[in-house]
């Protein structure tokens, strides 16, 4: 069985942990409590080289890191990943839009939310802000005549986009600005077999 190495809130995690499900993949959760070091324990290093979740550790003990990676290995053959070379890469460009140019963005804030620091952090936040708007703004123009991200069809690349969009707002940033994005993200969470992020027991 595939086990899945993640951590409670952690956006880029919780987008494997959704298409697992939405595949129908069974797989193993372990869940590691980076807040105690977890990520630099000797046994995880050796599965990441990064230290850092997601890891998807594969039946034959190889591991595979980084969410969009590990996302594209998965849905190989499926629905979710078009056989079309050009669509393909059209997929491959929104997951790399969304973490070069979204997640540190949204991802810090929403840490700094969290860990309560986020008045100490006001000058970094606006500087992440001025940047992520402007990103936020592509993908709200693209989402006012697109249903979907790629060939008007759920893809990868929507739940690639989604983790962090969605909780952009946890982050301080004003997201009635972009409407066509929250009716994407609707009919994202409205997908069979998605996930919260924070499961029930």
């Amino acid at each position: 069985m595939l086990r899945l190495y993640d951590s409670r809130l952690s956006g880029n995690a919780w987008k494997v942990r959704i298409l697992l499900t939405q595949l129908g993949i069974p797989f193993e959760r372990i869940t590691l409590d980076l807040a105690k070091g977890a990520a630099a324990e000797p046994a995880f290093r050796a599965k990441s080289r990064f230290a850092r979740v997601p890891v998807l550790e594969l039946e034959d003990g190889r591991t595979i890191v980084e969410s969009a990676a590990i996302m594209l290995y998965l849905a190989e053959g499926s629905p979710l990943l078009p056989d079309d070379r050009y669509l393909r890469a059209e997929v491959t460009s929104w997951l790399t839009f969304e973490q070069a140019d979204l997640l540190r963005a949204l991802a810090l804030p929403r840490f700094y939310n969290m860990r309560g620091i986020a008045d100490q952090m006001k000058g970094r936040i606006a500087d992440f802000q001025e940047g992520a708007y402007a990103a936020l703004a592509k993908l709200d123009d693209w989402l006012a005549t697109h249903d979907w991200l790629v060939d008007n069809s759920y893809t990868i690349a929507d739940i690639g986009m989604f983790g962090y969009v969605s909780m952009a707002p946890q982050g301080g940033y004003e997201m009635e600005r972009f409407p066509a994005i929250g009716a994407w993200l609707a009919r994202v969470k409205a997908q069979p077999g998605w996930v919260p992020l924070v499961e029930e027991a």
